[in-house]
């Protein structure tokens, strides 16, 4: 049991009786009362708060819901205030939904007299309008919902006899800014209802003690056990049935993330399953493999794609297809991650390496809710190193290990929204809001200092803009209190609310025209169709009117915009492009990167790869070397014209990226004459014009200097400085903070017109106030997200005075994967599979010989 966890009297003899008709519901099912579903109707008739956790198919919903729904038969409405009793946060809409469903069966069943509702941004405003003077017994909802009910007038009517809150998913909501903001809304919530318990509901976690202090409200001064909530640990499920995709008769490619080798091999295994679940990791690739496996599909199966560009009501068509059990399978990316019952899935397949132990096992949750049968799942690597990641993902399942949580602290742009909101609602007294504040667990350690400076960032915009009165929001009174300075910024914070910040995007609308059949539409172009979803604002830039490209499962061609839509027809090109969409791409994460340098540095190991990854291995061992658990092999070597020098960290694209970043400039000034670098999530490469293998060789280039930690000092802050990270990173802090606005009333701002207000802000306040707020803000996103440098500075410290220099006459075998990373251009198609091969013969023959 983890110490921190508090054994629950779960005798049952020791547990109540369950009412007449929940032991009735029960016995006509032939079902018994689980031994942690009675544990949490303990804890919560002892007043408690409590994390369970537990694998799919544990009925952690029903173990969730039990205790509100006892007490609510017990303590019926008409002898109660007309509060919420019970609310339920979910991560997604579609779960609240679908949660909705689960528990409204059991209680009609019973015949109980509890309402159950659910508020989404899908929910029609009438309705909203009419649960804030009228709300039901359960309130299913989403965080950004809870933000904006704590911020209404009503909120004392509606929480003010609130006994008990749900949150589903909570490991997935915790280390995010959403987990922020749910979190200072818990802290106002339990203002309002001082006597209300928590209840998460989490998958396996490494560390569930996060998110048992998450639960409950922090004191710094204590820092103990009450501080946190109960740990209810359920019962194993079966092991789950997973297996990597056999394909010792195909050639497995050295480079690439399509797994386009795969394809039919997917598409036999759809074919022999009722239901598959077909996960990638980005938007594009969902598209291109939905569009082979179609390609493919000469029975005819019901095969949909699912991710979060399409629009919203294709999303719920094919969503209800599932549940109804009309599909046969689905390609989808995360948005299909979390515990939504889809209906009848009996097969996972997850398309590339999964990136993170913790990630596989939720999706091979989706495959068979039941705890007593094992889910099936295949992976299927795109590549040699994605095979080593399979292997390492399958035995942390097999193990039940969970990859390490992320480190981190309370969001300062999300506090500041909070802050405003907590305005909306009410004048406040800043003692008192800072009192609320550090209850909150992400922000238990939040100085008064910079506390009171994010409250002058929300009144005046902080010292460089206190002159321009747009971003006055707040006002002193002279109680001491503080309110809006403006009725109107009420409606803006509505409009404005919560932490997801899209890329710029445009709608996509299909209409007709001879692109049906091949041309061009031509004339007006015309609004006439239907809304397929949106698609990054940059990507359409790119485009011309007659480019063709994936969207929706379909080949469209681009025909020109219209205002702020692209309008598009269909087309019938057999080469189209595919779409490149921002973000969605996974860092290896540590756990799984340790795994693989352990399984590289173990020889004995290798006996359970296929042979064609083994013998890799073993050439590499033989032309150069492979490197150690805690080694960091460089290799250099000279090709063609220029110079290569090759590392292999293993620890994530993001790290790499940054690392290599700092490695050139410091080369730079070694005078290497680097001119450029690749990176993946195993390693980086880096060319240039000097001889780096003879610098190294004749110590005029020191390797312990070159990768030392000091890189992450002044080589990092003169390259924040003229990089435009930092200025993404300020744009997101800004759109957050609410110090611009993405949405004024009957007006929404455009991509482009946000991206200029805030570089105009960004470069006044670094000008004039470099240690603003949001400065501040922006640069710990920076560190935690796009640079990963906590996890760069580990591995620096990990392999100081443990780095290896190979010095080659040519490219190595593991070398290979990487190299093939220069200069690619994806071209769509068959055509950028072809030359890519090609590249991989030549450097194969070069390696090998």
């Amino acid at each position: 049991m983890h110490p921190a966890a508090r054994p629950p009297a779960i005798e049952r003899s020791e547990i109540t009786a369950l009412p007449a008709p929940f032991d009735a519901w029960f016995k006509t099912r032939g079902w018994a009362p689980r031994v942690h579903q009675l544990a949490l109707l303990d804890i919560a008739n002892a007043g408690r708060s409590a994390l369970l956790v537990a694998p799919t198919g544990a009925g952690k919903t029903l173990a969730g819901f039990l205790p509100s729904l006892i007490a609510l038969h017990q303590n019926p409405r008409t002898t109660r205030r007309r509060g919420i009793h019970t609310l339920y946060v979910s991560p997604l809409k579609a779960l609240a939904v679908d949660v909705h469903r689960n528990v409204e069966k059991p209680v009609e069943e019973m015949g109980l007299s509890i309402r159950l509702e659910t508020r989404t941004g899908d929910t029609s405003a009438g309705k909203r309008q009419r649960q804030k003077v009228d709300p039901p017994d359960i309130l299913m909802t989403t965080p950004e919902q809870v933000a904006l009910l704590i911020a209404s007038k009503e909120a004392l009517l509606l929480f003010g006899d609130l006994k008990r809150v749900v949150f589903d998913e909570l490991h997935a909501i915790e280390p995010s800014k959403r987990g922020d903001l749910l979190a200072l809304d818990l802290a106002r919530l339990r203002r309002l209802a001082p006597d209300l318990v928590t209840v998460g509901l989490s998958a396996t976690v490494a560390e569930p003690e996060r998110l048992q202090r998450w639960l409950v409200a922090q004191n710094s001064s204590r820092n103990s056990a009450e501080d946190m909530a109960d740990l209810v640990v359920g019962p194993a499920g079966a092991s789950a049935d997973i297996r990597i995709l056999d394909y010792e008769d195909e050639r497995l490619p050295w480079s690439g993330h399509t797994g386009r080798w795969a394809f039919e091999q997917v598409y036999r295994s759809i074919r022999d399953a009722r239901l598959a679940l077909v996960f990638v990791n980005t938007r594009a690739q969902a598209e291109l493999t939905f569009q082979a496996l179609w390609d493919l599909n000469d029975d005819g199966l019901a095969i949909a794609l699912h991710h979060g560009s399409l629009e919203t009501a294709q999303r719920r068509k094919v969503e209800a297809a599932m549940v109804e059990g009309k599909l046969r399978a689905v390609v989808c990316t995360a948005t299909l991650d979390l515990g939504i019952d889809w209906g009848d899935v009996d097969l996972v397949i997850n398309m590339g390496a999964p990136k993170g132990a913790s990630r596989l096992a939720q999706r091979i949750g989706r495959a068979n809710h039941r705890l007593d049968e094992p889910s099936r799942a295949l992976l299927v690597p795109a590549n040699r190193f994605e095979v080593l990641e399979c292997r390492a993902a399958l035995e942390a399942v097999k193990d039940g290990k969970q990859d390490d949580p992320v480190i981190r602290v309370g969001a300062l742009d999300v506090l500041a929204q909070h802050v405003w909101g907590m305005a909306v609602a009410a004048p406040f007294q800043p003692d008192d809001l800072y009192a609320e504040v550090i209850e909150a667990f992400p922000y238990a350690a939040l100085d008064r200092q910079t506390f009171d400076q994010v409250v002058d960032f929300v009144a005046t915009g902080g010292y460089a803009l206190r002159a321009y009165e747009r971003y006055a929001r707040l006002k002193a009174m002279p109680d001491g209190r503080v309110r809006l300075a403006n009725p109107r910024l009420a409606q803006a914070y509505r409009l404005n609310v919560g932490t997801i910040v899209e890329a710029d995007m445009l709608k996509v609308r299909l209409v007709r025209g001879r692109g049906q059949t091949g041309g061009r539409t031509t004339g007006p172009i015309s609004r006439n169709g239907r809304v397929l979803g949106e698609m990054e604002e940059w990507f359409i830039e790119q485009l011309t009117p007659g480019d063709t490209f994936l969207f929706g499962g379909e080949i469209v061609c681009f025909e020109g915009m219209l205002e702020n839509e692209a309008i598009v027809s269909r087309s019938f090109d057999k080469d189209p492009k595919i779409p490149s969409y921002q973000g969605g791409k996974f860092p290896l994460s540590t756990y799984l990167a340790a795994s693989v340098r352990r399984m590289l540095s173990t020889p004995s190991e290798w006996t359970r790869l296929p042979s064609q990854v083994s013998d890799w291995l073993k050439l590499q061992q033989w032309k150069s070397r492979l490197p150690g658990l805690d080694d960091l092999l460089v290799e250099t070597f000279p090709r063609g014209d220029k110079n290569y020098l090759v590392a292999y960290p293993f620890e994530g694209r993001l790290a790499h990226q940054t690392l290599g970043v700092l490695l050139t400039r410091r080369l730079e000034r070694a005078r290497a004459r680097p001119l450029g670098f690749v990176a993946n999530d195993y390693a980086i490469a880096v060319w240039g014009l000097g001889d780096m293998g003879r610098l190294i060789g004749t110590g005029r280039l020191s390797l312990s200097e070159l990768f030392d930690e000091d890189m992450l000092g002044d080589d990092l802050d003169a390259w924040l400085q003229e990089s435009s990270l930092m200025q993404r990173a300020f744009h997101y802090c800004s759109v957050i903070s609410g110090l611009v606005e993405r949405r004024h009333p009957g007006k929404e701002k455009t991509g482009r017109q946000l991206s200029v207000s805030t570089k105009l802000v960004f470069d006044v306040l670094r000008t004039h106030e470099p240690d603003h707020i949001l400065l501040k803000a922006a640069m710990a996103d920076a560190a935690t997200g796009q640079l990963d440098i906590r996890r760069l500075g580990d591995m620096l410290r990990r392999v100081k005075e443990r780095i290896v220099h190979v010095e080659l006459d040519q490219v190595s075998p593991l070398a290979v994967p990487i190299m093939l990373e220069i200069g690619r251009v994806s071209v769509g198609g068959d055509a950028s599979e072809s030359l890519l091969a090609d590249a991989a013969d030549d450097l194969i023959r070069e390696a090998t010989r």
